[in-house]
């Protein structure tokens, strides 16, 4: 698979393009929120998309059938018994390198929702399956999307498919609404060992009421990359499992080389601008391949 190189060299195939690093490092980050247009939506309705946009975002969504998501759960599980304790919680960024991965992330009833938000022009930057076994302590805590990633302007919206049942017992994932229109917040530190990330969204608490992203196994959210969402212990008896898909619009540009060395984005639709995008990977072993460098996907 490509990746950028230190010598600021892009291989893709038998190809070898220049790029300026310098390109991707002169740009200030733009972390503001710009509404979802309703001209030329053709499957959300008016309401969805206001919601998307005076909420941040938008669910449920019923993508694959009962059949069809069995037989992603079984992918998946085989993906995350391979992989063992390493896989054991997320498993980042295989959608160019997996070809199970890129036909979830390419499916055309996901991007049909997709294009209604950002535009006919979709690439899916990053993926990560993330799983909470049961009885798992562990919180993910009150954070944006965005804080962790080197993009500008912050145009990703994440789906989030439900592998399993995700409700507010097995800690389904919960957002604040409207927190997305208020820029980058304060952050604060957060306790070693008791959380996943290493830092959060400061005093999230008191910025209203959390919704409960509840979801039937092949149902998927959608959520804007500056709102602040999160997750509790998962105290049940049930795992919780889902599939993230990053998805952006050509016009979002890198703004770190050292970053951008463990993305490696598919085109899904339309044009993929000045992006270096991967074809669809004949290997479906995971084995056989590895993630690349991911650098702050969370």
């Amino acid at each position: 698979m490509s990746n950028w190189s230190g010598d600021s060299r892009v291989r893709l195939g038998n190809d070898t393009k220049f790029k300026r690093e310098e390109s991707v490092l002169d740009l200030v980050q733009d972390l503001s929120f710009v509404p979802a247009s309703r001209i030329g939506a053709a499957v959300l309705t008016d309401a969805q998309i206001a919601q998307y946009n005076e909420q941040g975002f938008v669910q449920p969504f019923d993508v694959f059938g009962a059949d069809e998501i069995a037989d992603i759960r079984s992918f998946i599980n085989g993906l995350m018994q391979t992989m063992g304790e390493a896989g054991a919680y997320g498993i980042n960024c295989y959608q160019a390198r997996l070809s199970g991965l890129y036909d979830i992330a390419t499916d055309a009833r996901i991007l049909d929702l997709v294009q209604d938000i950002i535009g006919p022009d979709i690439l899916c930057w990053a993926s990560a399956i993330l799983s909470k076994a049961p009885k798992d302590p562990k919180t993910v805590p009150w954070h944006q999307d965005a804080s962790f990633w080197a993009l500008s302007p912050a145009r990703t919206v994440t789906v989030w498919l439900a592998i399993d049942d995700a409700d507010e017992r097995n800690s389904a994932m919960r957002f604040i609404p409207g927190t997305h229109m208020r820029g980058a917040l304060p952050e604060a530190k957060t306790t070693p060992g008791a959380n996943i990330f290493h830092k959060g969204t400061a005093n999230a608490d008191e910025m209203g009421a959390p919704f409960t992203n509840a979801l039937k196994a092949g149902q998927i959210s959608m959520h804007a990359d500056m709102l602040v969402h999160g997750s509790q212990a998962n105290m049940s008896n049930r795992r919780r499992c889902g599939l993230t898909l990053r998805y952006c619009p050509p016009t979002v540009q890198i703004t770190d080389a050292a970053w951008a060395t463990g993305v490696e984005a598919i085109l899904c639709r339309g044009n993929a601008g000045s992006w270096v995008t991967h074809p669809r990977p004949d290997n479906n072993d995971i084995t056989q391949t590895q993630s690349p460098h991911v650098v702050g996907n969370n």
